[in-house]
């Protein structure tokens, strides 16, 4: 496991679309323990590739109930919607209020090359839709309203 780079806003790569991963082979398992190791080191609940310059459909989430590590992740049912303060290792010092749904559907390839269906709820189901946001170009400065995003650019982010 080695410590990854975190890219931080506004660094180009947070804002492209990642590709598919085609099969998990040991460079997929290798990343996602370097992106766990990585997203605890900083105390974070979520990471996608693009975070770690790598622009690949990878995410890793782990709110305390072990981790979840996907790829080509895709949300595919959204019920109900709650507004909540997100933080973004990506973003350092900075939270938002995103509104996002409540309960979530999702498929995705596990690390043993699996196709599993998660269904979720609360936090897990919010923090996972942060961090596939993350492979669609989408960070928590999008979600912010017009002045608070002038004034978060003017001051030379």
């Amino acid at each position: 496991m080695k410590l990854l780079e975190i890219k931080k806003y506004p660094d180009k790569i947070l804002k492209k679309t990642c590709e598919d991963i085609v099969e998990v082979t040991e460079k997929e398992l290798k990343l996602f323990d370097s992106m766990l190791y990585t997203m605890k080191h900083f105390y974070g609940i979520g990471l996608a590739g693009p975070q770690v310059g790598i622009l690949k459909n990878i995410i890793v989430v782990d709110i305390g109930e072990g981790p979840v590590k996907l790829i080509n992740p895709k949300v595919v049912a959204l019920n109900g919607s709650g507004v909540m303060k997100e933080g973004c290792l990506s973003v350092p010092g900075v939270d938002v209020e995103v509104e996002r749904a409540y309960k979530i559907t999702v498929l995705g390839v596990n690390e043993k090359g699996n196709d599993v269906e998660l269904k979720v709820r609360g936090l897990l189901a919010r923090v996972l839709l942060h961090e596939i946001d993350h492979l669609r170009g989408k960070t928590i400065v999008d979600y912010m309203q017009f002045f608070d995003k002038m004034k978060f650019n003017l001051k030379g982010r």
